[in-house]
């Protein structure tokens, strides 16, 4: 598993900045440390932190864990943070709607965690750097300022890219489809036996897909351009075959897709592949576990597939989401923070963590998998896939701006026929200048 990932802009741009001062956190009273740790409830669930914080105290009986843990922990937390308390640690990627790490990211409100790079994992002889694949930092995505300083850690990583039947394929004597061709040609044999091609959750799930796709059309040059608003990137004939690509997709998808794109519904187009009523969605491993106790059509078995080539043979490329942990510099218990989250690196951490398909960067961790997700991580090893790592550079927030809007979400419109595809080119184009001058 030791291979470079492709090093590229991880911060979107921000909807505002957090105020306030920090504040001193309570103690347990008794000399203990009270460490407040805040979480995401992502498909991985709550468990696995509970379970990893009972073995924490369990070594470290001087300090007390206090987890709060929510599918919408930022609404939870940034209140308080703004009346100057802060979580010691905070488990919450970048690429959310409420962009709090981003936030913070662009108010340098972030303890350098480059130290913990550095530190043994409790009870253990190698040092946490020692034990992370390469390449997983030093990138924008864990080194926002573009310097040699960490501030987030990756915590969890994982591919994402199409998720299908691989029994229904079978059953079917189908093909995965290596091209765009081959995609589009299956579209209509699927067509006439009533299975939709393609669905996603929500819009906002296409982001694995058009950053693959980006790069799958215009190389990694193209990529960052896009991703650091490079003027007239979207006018370029690179943009235009990422949207007729898409727009062609589009018109292949399932029926109830749009209807369904929202938190509240959004299983059900999950559930959609699972019946076999739509044949691909992006997504990322997460999946097996969230959906984990839904029905399934018989001889149902999860399958995963980077996008078609753009050209036979081509390169392609597959998004790697990784998943952050992070110390607020107004924190508190600052030292014991870095302690906890080296630990969370530690043999220990890491077996409780995949037993929920929780996989971290950790080298050798694949051979430890289940079939299942082990199958998945070997996307990494087809010398034909690169992985991405990263996402829109972050600007100063322009009112009314939204790119990443502009980008996922317009494919509701376009499923809808309520925008056209030169509409969405225009409006990137018109979105990725504005932020384009706000950032220099």
């Amino acid at each position: 598993m030791r291979r470079s990932l492709v090093l590229a802009s991880a911060a979107t741009a921000v909807l505002g900045l957090l105020t306030g001062c920090s504040a001193e956190g309570e103690g347990s009273g008794s000399g203990r440390t009270t460490l407040s740790v805040a979480a995401l409830e992502g498909g991985y669930g709550r468990d696995m932190y509970t379970q990893v914080i009972q073995a924490y105290e369990s070594a470290h009986p001087e300090v007390d864990v206090q987890l709060q843990i929510s599918k919408s922990i930022e609404d939870e937390i940034t209140p308080n943070m703004k009346a100057g308390r802060f979580p010691d640690v905070v488990v919450l990627g970048q690429g959310r709607k409420a962009a709090l790490t981003e936030t913070l990211i662009k108010d340098k409100a972030l303890e350098d965690l480059t130290p913990v790079l550095r530190a043994k994992v409790p009870g253990e002889d190698k040092t946490v750097g020692d034990k992370l694949i390469e390449g997983i930092v030093g990138n924008l995505n864990t080194n926002p300022y573009g310097d040699d300083k960490t501030y987030t850690m990756p915590m969890y990583y994982a591919p994402t890219g199409l998720f299908y039947n691989k029994g229904l394929f079978d059953q079917k004597g189908w093909k995965v489809p290596a091209t765009w061709d081959e995609m589009f040609a299956l579209g209509e044999t699927a067509k006439k036996e009533k299975i939709a091609l393609f669905t996603y959750p929500t819009a906002g799930y296409l982001d694995s897909y058009f950053f693959a796709l980006l790069a799958d059309v215009g190389g990694e040059r193209f990529y960052t351009d896009v991703m650091t608003y490079k003027q007239g990137v979207w006018q370029t004939p690179q943009a235009r075959q990422v949207l007729d690509l898409t727009t062609r997709l589009l018109k292949y998808a399932a029926p109830t897709t749009v209807g369904y794109a929202n938190e509240q519904d959004f299983t059900k187009n999950q559930q959609s592949v699972l019946d076999d009523k739509a044949l691909f969605m992006p997504n990322g491993t997460w999946i097996v576990g969230e959906m984990a106790d839904a029905p399934r059509a018989d001889g149902f078995a999860w399958g995963l597939t980077p996008l078609p080539a753009v050209t036979a043979g081509g390169k392609r490329y597959i998004t790697t989401s990784v998943e952050s942990v992070w110390v607020p510099s107004a924190a508190k218990n600052k030292d014991a923070a870095k302690a906890f989250v080296a630990y969370l690196y530690s043999d220990a951490a890491a077996k409780i963590f995949a037993k929920s398909n929780a996989i971290q960067p950790i080298e050798g961790i694949v051979s430890s998998l289940s079939a299942e997700n082990a199958e998945f991580y070997k996307v990494y090893e087809d010398p034909s896939v690169a992985a991405l790592v990263g996402g829109f550079a972050g600007t100063a927030p322009v009112e009314g701006v939204d790119i990443k809007a502009a980008l996922f979400d317009t494919a509701n419109s376009i499923i809808s026929g309520d925008k056209t595809r030169d509409q969405w080119q225009s409006a990137l184009d018109d979105a990725s200048e504005k932020l384009r001058q706000a950032g220099n």
